[in-house]
């Protein structure tokens, strides 16, 4: 079990860095959720939105949310995305990596979360596969994998 994070921020591009630097120690996949749904408050909502980031770990995995004050610009997974369009996959990565996820909502605000495996619970990155009735490998090997040049 981890403690809690809590990161208080305002959206914007420079924000997704610094959350991406402070999640370090959950990993790279809850690294990578974070940038993306922090980025789409961004880009939905824009910049100067306030933002809520919260992390915990929990019996072998690890809950990310991300809070933003708009109940009504609801997250959408497209199902396919072109080879030339520059965004609208972030949704379809996170659903990718996680476990589950979802979106809370309430009269002033939502949360969008997900939970991904703990990676300090297995001592190692998570494998590239999500559990559930349909297991898909993901097309990217971890980092430590990657082909030198």
């Amino acid at each position: 079990m981890c403690p809690l994070l809590t990161l208080e921020l305002l959206a914007a591009p420079a924000a997704v860095s610094g959350v991406r630097r402070a999640l370090r120690d959950h990993g790279a996949d809850v690294q990578l959720c974070a940038s993306e749904l922090v980025t789409n408050v961004i880009r939905h909502l824009g910049e100067g939105v306030p933002v809520t980031v919260r992390v915990s770990c929990d019996g072998g995995r690890t809950r990310l949310e991300v809070t933003d004050p708009d109940p009504r610009a609801l997250p959408v997974l497209h199902e396919a995305v072109g080879v030339d369009d520059e965004s609208g996959r972030g949704l379809a990565l996170l659903d990718a990596l996680a476990l589950r996820w979802g979106v809370g909502r309430e009269p002033d605000r939502k949360t969008v979360w997900c939970e991904l495996p703990d990676t300090a619970a297995v001592g190692h990155e998570p494998p590239y596969s999500r559990s559930g009735s349909t297991s898909t490998t993901s097309p990217w090997p971890p980092p430590d994998r990657l082909p030198c040049s």
